[in-house]
């Protein structure tokens, strides 16, 4: 699974007009599953999601983690993370997983999040999703379950 987590004092999602979800301060997390992805994956995920400490603590020092602010999680698929565009100007998606695979995976991590107490939002699956955030700090972490970078 591949992450673009970013700390936000707001986040939201909108379908065709229509605002589906939308949080506070946290994290608003782009997941893109990859071909092969394992409940393993899902669980490396949702731990880094849950403790990554990137907020700040009474000294200003980046100390805290989610679990520590009480902050809330929006999960939005985008398999376009997998994309890769080395070669030619067309992105190549063929390591994304199919959508019958990857959706699964999302529905289980958001499980495992909520598990460990923290709210979490979703945008749409396979749909045309407008979203919006405000990004804190900016604080921007990338994460692959398979440690590609």
């Amino acid at each position: 699974m591949r992450l673009v987590i970013q700390r936000v004092s707001r986040a939201s999602v909108t379908v065709e007009g229509e605002l589906v979800s939308q949080i506070g301060e946290g994290f608003m997390v782009l997941v893109g599953a990859q071909e092969g992805d394992t409940e393993e994956d899902v669980r490396f995920c949702a731990d880094k999601i849950a403790g990554l400490r990137v907020f700040e603590d009474e000294n200003d020092k980046i100390n805290l983690s989610l679990e520590d602010v009480r902050g809330s999680v929006l999960l939005v698929s985008q398999f376009t993370l997998l994309g890769d565009a080395r070669h030619g100007r067309r992105p190549s998606f063929s390591h994304a997983a199919r959508p019958e695979d990857a959706e699964p995976l999302l529905n289980q991590l958001t499980e495992l999040l909520r598990s460990k107490g923290i709210p979490v939002k979703t945008g749409r699956f396979r749909t045309h999703m407008e979203v919006s955030l405000t990004n804190d700090g900016p604080v921007t972490i990338l994460l692959d379950s398979r440690k590609q970078f």
